[in-house]
């Protein structure tokens, strides 16, 4: 099986979906890191984070997801770790977040589904 036949089996709707990504982590000497970026495609399990920073892989994090465009802009709190690389960033699976977050995150991926027809 080639890995674009393992990518199209994904379980998630991946969307295209561009925001500001905070990202905190530990690195390797246990010291707090914090950096900003912005995402390339988001979905309900996970997202690309686009960036020249190549934190180690299965690295825990917490991802800060920042909505606008509402009446309040929204800051989605998720626990997640660093499964992946490429040559314009990583992937983060999404490991747990809170019920409220889950909402929202399900909301935003299939609005956007609906809107790409």
């Amino acid at each position: 099986m080639s890995i674009s036949d393992k990518d199209d089996r994904r379980k998630y709707s991946r969307v295209i979906f561009t925001t500001k990504i905070e990202i905190h982590m530990l690195d390797e000497s246990g010291q707090n890191v914090q950096f900003t970026a912005h995402s390339k495609n988001l979905s309900q399990k996970g997202v690309f984070v686009k960036t020249d920073k190549r934190p180690s892989l299965d690295t825990a994090c917490r991802v800060n997801v920042y909505l606008s465009g509402g009446i309040d802009d929204l800051k989605l709190k998720i626990q997640g770790r660093i499964v992946r690389h490429t040559n314009t960033g990583f992937g983060v699976e999404f490991e747990s977040m809170d019920v409220d977050t889950y909402t929202h995150l399900k909301t935003l991926v299939l609005y956007n589904i609906e809107g790409s027809d």
